[in-house]
C-alpha cells in the first residue's frame, strides 16, 4: 500500500533526486575505466543496452501497444529524431572529454545549463526575464568571455554540452512521449548508426568488448544502467519534490565532476580558469538567489490573498 503522508512523500522524492545527482556526478570514474575503448563504441554500447533495458521496462509496464500508436504520429517521429540526435551528441562529447583529460571543463557545461535554458526560453517561448535573472546571465556571459580570451581557449566543451541538454530538454518538453517511452524512441533512432558501429568493429576483430575480456564486456555491458537507473530515479524524484528544490539540488552533479577532475584525475586547474570558474559560479549563485526570493514572494502573495 502506497503512503499518502507528504512528509514521507518528499523524503523519498529527496533521497532519489540526490541518488540520480549523485550518480551523474561519478560517472566520470565509470566512463574511465574504458578509457582504453575509442568514444564511439562506448556510445554505441550505451545506446543499443539502455535499448534493451528500456524495452524491457515498456514490456513489462504493458505500455508497448500505446507506443506504436504515438509512433505513428509524424511531428513525434520528427521530434524524437532530432532529440536523439542532440542526446548523442552529448554524449560522445562527454566521454570523449572525460577520457580525453577535461572533465574539468565537461562539469562547467552542466553549471552553465541552467542559465542557456533560461536563454532558450527567452529565444523560443518568448519568456520575460526579471532583472535578477539578467543581471545572472550578464554575469555568466563575463565568465565566458574571460575563459576565452584570458585563458585563452574558447570553453567549447562545456558549451557544447549545455546547449545540446539545453535544447534536448526544450524539445522534450513539447514532446507527447514519457521519459521512458521517448528514450527507448531516441535509442531506436541511435540504434542505426550504433549498430553499424559495432557491427563493422567485429569484423575487423577490433571490437573491444570481444578482445579486451570480461571485464570491459561487463562495463560495456552496464552502459545502460548507468544510464538508465539515474534518469528513472531522477523521474520518480521530480514528480514528488517542488522544482525549486530540483533545481538547487541540479549543481550536485558538475560540483562532484568538478572535484573528481582536480582531486582524483589531477587536472590542471591555472588561476586563470579558477576566475573564470568563480565568476560563472557567482552568477549561479546570483540566479539561485533570484529564484528562491521569486518563489517565496508569490508564496507569500498567495498566503495574503
Amino acid at each position: 500500500m502506497k503512503s499518502t503522508n507528504p512528509i514521507e512523500h518528499s523524503r523519498t522524492g529527496l533521497v532519489a533526486i540526490l541518488s540520480a545527482y549523485t550518480l551523474w556526478g561519478i560517472l566520470p570514474l565509470y566512463w574511465k575505466a574504458l578509457h582504453t575503448i575509442p568514444s564511439w563504441e562506448i556510445i554505441s554500447h550505451r545506446i543499443l543496452w539502455s535499448l534493451l533495458l528500456t524495452f524491457l521496462l515498456l514490456l513489462r509496464q504493458g505500455r508497448l501497444r500505446r507506443l506504436r500508436t504515438v509512433w505513428k504520429n509524424r511531428r513525434t517521429r520528427l521530434t524524437t529524431l532530432i532529440t536523439a540526435i542532440l542526446l548523442g551528441s552529448n554524449w560522445l562529447v562527454y566521454i570523449w572529454a572525460v577520457n580525453s583529460g577535461h572533465v574539468v571543463e565537461s562539469s562547467l557545461g552542466y553549471f552553465i545549463n541552467p542559465l542557456m535554458a533560461v536563454l532558450l526560453g527567452v529565444l523560443f517561448l518568448k519568456e520575460k526575464l526579471r532583472p535578477g535573472q539578467w543581471l545572472a546571465m550578464g554575469v555568466a556571459l563575463a565568465g565566458v568571455l574571460y575563459l576565452t580570451f584570458s585563458y585563452g581557449s574558447f570553453p567549447w566543451i562545456g558549451l557544447t554540452l549545455a546547449s545540446t541538454v539545453a535544447l534536448y530538454s526544450l524539445l522534450r518538453k513539447t514532446a507527447s512521449l514519457a521519459a521512458v517511452e521517448g528514450l527507448f524512441c531516441e535509442m531506436a533512432w541511435l540504434s542505426i548508426p550504433a549498430g553499424a558501429v559495432l557491427i563493422y568493429l567485429t569484423t575487423q576483430s577490433a571490437s573491444g568488448f570481444i578482445t579486451q575480456g570480461p571485464t570491459v564486456s561487463l562495463l560495456l555491458a552496464g552502459t545502460g544502467v548507468v544510464t538508465s537507473v539515474p534518469l528513472l530515479l531522477f523521474i520518480f524524484g521530480v514528480k514528488r519534490l517542488s522544482l525549486t528544490v530540483v533545481g538547487l539540488m541540479q549543481y550536485l552533479a558538475p560540483t562532484l565532476q568538478f572535484l573528481i577532475g582536480i582531486f582524483i584525475f589531477r587536472e590542471p586547474f591555472p588561476p586563470a580558469k579558477m576566475v573564470g570558474f568563480s565568476i560563472i559560479w557567482m552568477a549561479l549563485l546570483l540566479y539561485s538567489i533570484e529564484g528562491i526570493v521569486s518563489h517565496l514572494r508569490k508564496k507569500r502573495t498567495k498566503t495574503l490573498v
